[in-house]
């Protein structure tokens, strides 16, 4: 089994955004040490978030790097992804992983212990956790957990645990010294001037 990646994209597809070109970007330079994660707005339908996780997936296959899709779990399915991540608010873990599957990665989201115990007991392969730092790449967010908070989590579980938020370069050593196996990143990519550049970057802080 190859090792769990470090660095985890999630698409922007907001309006302007160009999520396809930033995978690709992103692809070249991290290949199969990165994990892209389909992610689409609320109000996509499911044949334009289908469309989008086909052409992410072969990306990924031809890169031989991780592809997930957040919260459709049957277009995960239906495009033959590795896996998916649930939130809060999608369905509960157990229930992910029944539509899954025992061997498919599944990522839950935490924001301390015990709701991240409680996930990884329901069968949950990684805890995506944060809010880290406050982030305007989407609405809606509770109040960050600082790193503080990524620690608590980190200490608690015995899973990846992959913090998101507000992730720069420049804030992965106090992340991965607090005990995240890795970070998941949307603008911090999507909005920079060279994607790949940028990713370049953030592989060389995680290592």
């Amino acid at each position: 089994m190859r090792p769990f990646p470090r660095l985890h994209l999630i698409t922007d597809t907001r309006p302007g955004r160009e999520p396809l070109a930033v995978v690709e970007a992103a692809l070249a330079v991290a290949g199969p040490h990165l994990a892209v994660q389909v992610r689409v707005e609320d109000g996509a339908t499911d044949r334009e978030a289908y469309e989008l996780a086909v052409r992410v997936r072969a990306l990924c296959a031809e890169a031989r790097a991780t592809c997930l899709v957040n919260d459709r779990l049957h277009i995960a399915l239906a495009v033959g992804a590795d896996g998916g991540h649930v939130g809060a608010l999608d369905l509960p873990v157990d229930a992910a992983r029944r539509v899954l599957g025992p061997y498919a990665i599944l990522g839950a989201t935490a924001r301390e212990p015990v709701t991240a115990k409680a996930a990884v007991d329901a069968g949950a392969s990684y805890l995506g956790v944060g809010p880290a730092y406050a982030t305007t790449t989407k609405d809606g967010l509770p109040p960050p957990i600082g790193v503080e908070g990524v620690a608590a989590v980190a200490g608690a579980v015995d899973v990846p645990v992959i913090a998101i938020a507000g992730v720069t370069a420049e804030r992965i050593p106090e992340l991965r010294a607090a005990g995240a196996h890795g970070v998941a990143v949307i603008g911090a990519l999507s909005q920079a001037p060279d994607p790949a550049k940028a990713t370049k970057e953030l592989a060389e802080a995680l290592r």
